[in-house]
């Protein structure tokens, strides 16, 4: 999701109160993209949720 949305904002439209927000905003997005040597973009709704509910059970939610 979290990638998803920083695919498709534009980051100058965001409202920030400290420049490093965008920065640290960018720097995700371009790590997500490193990262995706698995084709995130081509997960299922399915897959999703699963990753999800595994990295909630991880953080204890």
């Amino acid at each position: 999701m979290l990638f998803d949305w920083l695919m498709s904002t534009d980051l100058n439209s965001v409202p920030i109160t400290h420049p490093a927000q965008k920065q640290a905003l960018a720097d995700l997005l371009s790590r997500f993209e490193w990262a995706a040597d698995v084709d995130v973009t081509g997960s299922t709704s399915e897959e999703i949720a699963t990753a999800q509910a595994d990295v909630a059970r991880a953080m204890g939610w």
